[in-house]
């Protein structure tokens, strides 16, 4: 009997690591790969922190806002970029998927078309909303946190126009050399 509810509490607490081990893989941070070293990320609409214009949100025209970047390391082969909002009350929400965007390029236009591929070649993935390219803030209710996340890659990921977040990250596990984030917040 000792033995049969030892063997059940082992399974039980296996099945459960398991379980949410799988569940974190979607959100896991690639690491770089070298020292940690950070990307500046800005934006002309909105500072570090502040709250994002209106003009940016499903609560208006819903545009891309402006991003410029600086600090891409010399061996950077291509750069990806993710917004997400990690208060959403059913877990992490996915905004935006952008990647294989060139290095020669250091900034994103306000109101990027949300064509699976851009004029610079880049490629946009699926948001959580299920569309291609960007899908501004939309909380039900509170304030949410948006996080716009640069990755400089060692490599040029082998995915089509159309990848989620979670494909994205895995492809990017172990290419990674640097990374920077910019924080907006919104609430309605």
């Amino acid at each position: 009997m000792k033995i049969s509810v030892f063997i059940n509490t082992l399974v039980i607490t296996f099945v459960l690591a398991l379980t949410s081990a799988l569940h974190c893989t979607e959100d896991k941070e690639p690491k770089t790969i070298q020292e940690e070293k950070l990307i500046k990320l800005t934006s002309d609409a909105f500072k570090e922190g502040e709250f994002i214009p209106k003009k940016y949100t499903c609560d208006d025209i819903n545009v891309s806002p402006p991003l410029r970047w600086k600090g891409i390391p010399d061996n950077t082969k291509s750069i990806a970029i993710i917004c997400d909002d990690p208060d959403a009350p059913m877990g992490t929400w996915v905004h935006w998927v952008v990647y294989s965007i060139p290095v020669n390029i250091n900034k994103l236009s306000e109101n990027l078309p949300t064509d699976k591929v851009l004029e610079s070649g880049a490629l946009q993935g699926t948001n959580d909303f299920k569309k291609n390219g960007y899908g501004g803030p939309c909380p039900p209710k509170g304030i949410h946190r948006y996080y716009f996340k640069i990755y400089a890659l060692d490599y040029e990921p082998k995915l089509n126009s159309g990848a989620t977040k979670g494909e994205l990250l895995q492809v990017m596990e172990g290419h990674t050399l640097a990374k920077g984030k910019l924080m907006g917040r919104y609430s309605r």
